[in-house]
């Protein structure tokens, strides 16, 4: 499909300029937008790699542990059908506590190891069974809590407040992951998409061994944390936990002085600018306390970053330049005539559509779009605030879907894309909602 909507932008865009007489817009936009894409991913370098440097000293003090601990309970409610004690649940819980911190290399892994285990206990292999299609719901609700990415490329683009969108973006992937579980957890029980309404295919059932079945995930492939299945309870000092105490305290005195102040911020604001360097420094104490070696961690963790801009670099030259030839051809502008007489109903600026649209379809095309709408209209304009809050609170749905399933070789998938593009639209509403709020 991305395809698809990559050479419509090309041939509308050129298309477009014959009519219109800007083909030397059109021919100028080519070379420049090229050249911005890996302009801006040079700049991303930096804040990238600090921030999953600071992400890796999180996982090396145990924090993903300690979160898949805490999901547990919960677990077991929304997937009643699954043992407590099965393979399948610890998959789940580690996927989405990599979730949760950001950390979408790690999710993966345990995520495709979540969905072979399901598999093992699916009676029709071509059928996608309930906890199946709530497990993959979930997952492209985009549940990760820390839009660390979004942030970085904020920050490249000299926002003023890159870290302001953090508490929205929480929020809106809050309301589209309940989304997720209501829709799906609702729509197993019709009639229409009951498991027993689906006979299974013999041929899509792959047998051990059997070319195209699935192969058994390494050890290093389904644990990528090295030690998130079995890590030992890591021991706090006393002292150092003081430590992390007494700077929680000092924050919340430098907080209440400056909110009741006269001259100070109001809380919106503080909230804003001092939720970033607070949560690196806590991050920082945390390991420091969990005696992690937070040096090493964070250069560690800095180095995935610099892997990370490069895999995203092609994707960028791609969708801007394509992105690029429609708005110089003047075919962007027709578009958006059209549509925005809908748009305006909801109140959802014009602007930011395409991101809503390409966001379920590819992740890099999203980043390349979100990017050139703030090149357009400022990192801080509401557009440019709303087009960030959509990448970092939803997720890239018919790539998560393609993934995991083909991984098992399911072909019938029930209701989970009615489910998961449930999420995706609750969450472009609450997105716009919440930025309305705080924007």
């Amino acid at each position: 499909m991305l395809n698809g909507i990559f050479v419509a932008l090309i041939v509308g865009a050129v298309a477009t300029a014959a009519i219109n007489g800007t083909m030397p817009a059109v021919n100028q936009a080519l070379m420049d937008s090229a050249r911005q894409a890996v302009d801006l991913a040079l700049g991303l370098i930096g804040t990238m790699a600090l921030w999953l440097g600071m992400m890796r000293v999180l996982r090396d003090a145990g924090v993903m542990t300690s979160i898949a601990r805490g999901l547990a309970p919960l677990m077991t409610r929304l997937f009643p059908e699954i043992p407590a004690e099965h393979p399948a649940m610890s998959a789940m819980i580690l996927n989405m506590s990599a979730n949760i911190l950001g950390l979408g290399n790690a999710a993966t892994p345990f995520g495709l190891k979540a969905i072979r285990e399901l598999q093992e206990l699916n009676p029709k292999k071509a059928v996608a069974t309930d906890s199946m299609a709530l497990f993959l719901a979930i997952n492209t609700s985009g549940i990760a809590v820390m839009p660390l990415g979004v942030i970085a490329m904020r920050a490249s683009m000299d926002s003023t407040n890159a870290g302001s969108i953090f508490l929205p973006t929480v929020l809106a992937t809050l309301c589209s992951t309940i989304t997720a579980v209501l829709v799906a957890k609702a729509l197993a029980k019709r009639r229409r998409f009951a498991f027993d309404q689906f006979e299974d295919d013999p041929d899509e059932s792959p047998d051990a061994g059997a070319p195209g079945a699935a192969a058994p995930l390494s050890d290093a492939e389904s644990d990528p944390s090295g030690d998130a299945k079995s890590s030992p309870d890591i021991e706090l000092s006393r002292w150092r936990l003081g430590l992390l105490a007494s700077f929680g305290v000092l924050i919340l005195w430098a907080i209440y002085r400056e909110v009741t102040s006269d001259t100070g911020l109001g809380f919106k604001e503080v909230a804003n600018t001092w939720l970033m360097p607070i949560l690196a420094v806590v991050i920082v104490l945390y390991g420091f306390c969990a005696r992690v070696k937070v040096y090493e961690s964070v250069i560690e963790g800095a180095r995935e970053g610099f892997d990370i801009v490069v895999m995203i670099i092609p994707f960028l030259v791609a969708i801007l330049v394509a992105v690029g030839l429609f708005r110089a051809s003047g075919a962007l502008d027709a578009v958006l005539a059209v549509v925005a007489p809908v748009t305006a109903l909801i109140g959802f600026p014009v602007e930011a559509l395409p991101m809503a649209l390409l966001r379920p379809l590819s992740a890099g095309g999203a980043m390349g779009v979100m990017v050139e709408t703030m090149q357009t209209h400022g990192p801080d304009s509401f557009v440019g605030y709303l087009s960030s809050v959509l990448m970092g609170s939803t997720e890239t749905t018919f790539y998560v879907l393609a993934v995991y399933y083909g991984s098992v070789r399911i072909r019938m998938t029930r209701h989970t894309v009615v489910a998961c593009l449930s999420a995706d639209l609750v969450g472009a509403l609450a997105a716009l909602f919440w930025c309305r709020i705080f924007f």
